[in-house]
């Protein structure tokens, strides 16, 4: 199966490669955009919350979110249940390139899958989840039984 790692390290690599071109304009580094439309399904999100969400760590979100601070596409601010708690929220910046962030994100899927029947679209589709919510068990250790073995 290290063939298949190595398949999906590729695939997300360019991907990051590809938004980072379409996006030039907007300074945003391809791998923010999941924080943005994160933010657009969950404004006034945790860091903790969006961390878990994103399935990366804490100073991983830390430093994003400063980054995308400094660029003007999102504001923290402290909860008014707890001052430790830092909620962050899309700026106006953020929703005036909602539309463009969606047509590069969803341009690149269908820029991988234009040789691919609707059946087959939908059948890597349904793969995929599975796999995604296999590893999110995993990480999040919801899965006893699901210990990678030495030899994938």
């Amino acid at each position: 199966m290290h063939a298949f790692m190595r398949q999906v390290s590729v695939t997300y690599r360019c991907a990051m490669l590809y938004r980072e071109k379409q996006l030039a304009e907007t300074g945003l580094a391809g791998c923010q955009t999941p924080y943005l439309v994160a933010l657009y399904r969950m404004p006034g999100i945790s860091q903790e919350e969006l961390a878990r969400y994103l399935n990366v760590n804490k100073s991983s979100v830390a430093r994003q979110l400063a980054s995308l601070e400094k660029k003007g596409y999102v504001r923290r601010e402290a909860s008014p249940c707890d001052r430790r708690i830092q909620l962050v929220f899309p700026t106006q910046k953020a929703e005036d390139i909602k539309d463009r962030l969606f047509e590069v994100l969803f341009g690149w899927s269908e820029y991988l899958t234009a040789d691919f029947s609707p059946e087959e679209k939908q059948q890597l589709l349904s793969m995929m989840r599975r796999v995604a919510d296999r590893a999110e068990a995993y990480v999040k250790g919801g899965c006893d039984a699901c210990e990678p073995s030495e030899n994938t």
